[in-house]
């Protein structure tokens, strides 16, 4: 039997006009009213211009959407994805009913919570609890409804010290907590989430992707989600829309339209993550400059499990130094398990002379070796056996992500903090 459409978009346009309200003349205004009023298109629309913040435009019409066609299944989970000013808030915001569209239409069966910015729908004089009930009246649940759900909210969120305090005094992190856990477990069909949760602490932005998981899988309810974190798409999504100046790119599985996307922005964004090192003062004059890692896919710390991993160390040498060790340390984010540590002098065979002040070194963690997880790095640099110069004063965290698995036939998602591949034979 065939899922029902949960969401059905249909050719979905939203033009924005740039600078000042109305066009400018009293005449152009009047001749856009009467375009309306024939249920014509808008004579002033047809020169806008696509959204490309990176580009200068000739209009005063910058096209935020344009002809925008999908459909959802009931019980879908769905990631948008695209870059900043590609048009997935505003997409989220039509489908809200926070903003009307330019032209097109959407249909969609049931109620949806949306959860896009920091304390949305609630009001900032009410308390935690009054809002948790006007939210669900505007959602057309009756009081009994969510008076049941009530504990199980408190309890979520972990706020029900300050259920009572009027929502003004919450920190930006409870608003996100009871946010959150309002749109979940209030009876919604269609639960959409933006990039809110970013704001949230590791720990609890796990926690509620397995409760975005649960409520898909679970209980049947649709989820879209956006989010620029890669890793957090990939684990809750099934399927993945990709924007780009406000056009559908990709529309397919979570990783066919994860590595579109990456494939799409790799040549212009594949940018490194480079730490200033902060030495301090001791009696070797070592001085750590930077701490570089590459590639890492446009803004964030998202990388992909099947490419090497470069590392480069840059110091600063003004003796020689006996017992010496540069490296770093590999610790995973949610247990801070030690998974592994690694010195420039591992290799015995290999002896470094360091013929010049400022030195250079590089290795690789290969591909294939973490698994799909958060891990932290620190550089580390220190004299073996005797001190530490520099030890986890600073960090990178590591945001692994596995697309399509090792072996491409099946699904492949391993459990364990590495993932080595070993060599196999017949004997």
């Amino acid at each position: 039997m065939s899922k029902k459409i949960s969401i059905r978009v249909e050719n979905l346009s939203k033009a924005y006009q740039l600078g000042q309200i109305g066009t400018g003349t009293i005449s152009r205004d009047l001749e856009r009213w009467y375009a309306k009023v024939r249920g014509k298109e808008d004579p002033f629309l047809r020169i806008g211009e696509a959204n490309d913040r990176s580009t200068k435009g000739d209009s005063d019409i910058v096209w935020s959407l344009k002809d925008i066609n999908f459909e959802i299944e009931q019980g879908d989970a769905v990631g948008i994805i695209g870059r900043n000013g590609a048009g997935k808030s505003t997409l989220l915001k039509i489908l809200s009913k926070v903003t009307a569209p330019t032209s097109g239409k959407i249909s969609g069966r049931g109620r949806i919570a949306s959860l896009l910015e920091v304390g949305t729908g609630f009001h900032p004089e009410l308390s935690g609890r009054e809002n948790i009930f006007l939210n669900g009246a505007i959602l057309g649940m009756r009081k009994k409804e969510i008076q049941r759900k009530l504990d199980e909210i408190v309890d979520f969120a972990g706020i029900e010290r300050y259920l009572d305090t009027p929502v003004k005094r919450y920190s930006s992190g409870m608003y996100v907590r009871l946010a959150f856990a309002v749109a979940a477990h209030l009876e919604s069909e269609i639960l959409i989430v933006d990039e809110v949760l970013a704001v949230g602490d590791a720990e609890f932005q796990k926690k509620c992707l397995g409760k975005m998981s649960d409520v898909s899988k679970g209980e049947g309810r649709t989820v879209l989600f956006v989010s620029h974190n890669m890793g957090m798409v990939n684990h809750l999504c099934d399927s993945a829309i990709v924007l780009k100046n406000g056009v559908i790119t990709s529309n397919a599985t979570t990783s066919i339209s994860i590595n579109d996307y990456l494939k799409e922005n790799n040549g212009k964004a594949d940018n490194d993550l480079k730490l200033k090192l902060l030495t301090k003062k001791n009696d070797y004059g070592i001085i750590l400059h930077s701490f570089e890692i590459k590639p890492h896919f446009l803004d964030s710390n998202d990388f992909l499990t099947n490419r090497d991993i470069e590392i480069v160390i840059q110091f600063e040498l003004n003796m020689d130094v006996i017992g010496l060790r540069i490296g770093f340390e590999v610790v995973h984010a949610a247990s801070e398990t030690v998974i592994f540590r690694s010195y420039h002098d591992d290799e015995h065979k290999q002896h470094f002379k360091f013929n010049k002040k400022t030195v250079q070194l590089k290795t690789f963690i290969p591909s294939n070796f973490l698994s799909n997880d958060e891990y932290i790095i620190y550089p580390t640099i220190g004299i073996h056996n005797v001190k530490w110069l520099n030890y986890k004063e600073q960090r990178i965290l590591l945001n692994m992500i596995n697309l399509d698995g090792i072996n491409s036939l099946y699904s492949d998602e391993r459990p364990g903090l590495i993932n080595p591949l070993f060599k196999w034979q017949l004997l």
